[in-house]
């Protein structure tokens, strides 16, 4: 990096939302996030949720406006956003005890990616995971 870069510090995927209170309540219950924000404040419809260095930001638009995940798209494109973890293993096991529905289970998949894909409340698949080590 030269001198007049600047740093990139994250990324945080924005997903559109139907219902900001079952959002929020899946990722902070399920998946261990805290809240970050909310607001604004009387009537919420945008929310950031954060664990550890991933971000995610969540946001209803009106009624008619909806979810859109990729896989919804094309069946090759399923990913919303890709999470990446140094144990797979340990937070597969953390998100099975909380209940948690897999859409795919952990394994190495075809990218030789160690991992689990999950959906949201939305449908917003999430993979997380770590390139295969074997």
């Amino acid at each position: 990096m030269t001198d007049n870069m600047a740093r990139l510090n994250f990324i945080a995927p924005f997903f559109i939302i139907e219902n900001l209170q079952a959002s929020v309540e899946f990722y902070v219950d399920k998946l261990g996030f805290e809240i970050k924000f909310i607001g604004p404040e009387g009537d919420p419809y945008f929310a950031i949720v954060g664990r550890d260095g991933v971000w995610i930001n969540l946001k209803t638009i009106t009624p008619e406006i909806k979810p859109l995940p990729n896989h919804t798209l094309h069946e090759w494109a399923r990913w919303d956003a890709c999470i990446s973890t140094d144990d797979p293993q340990i937070l597969f096991e953390e998100f099975s005890s909380k209940a948690v529905v897999f859409k795919q289970p952990l394994m190495v998949n075809s990218d030789n990616l160690l991992g689990f894909e999950i959906d949201d409340a939305d449908g917003y698949r999430l993979f997380f995971g770590r390139p295969n080590e074997d």
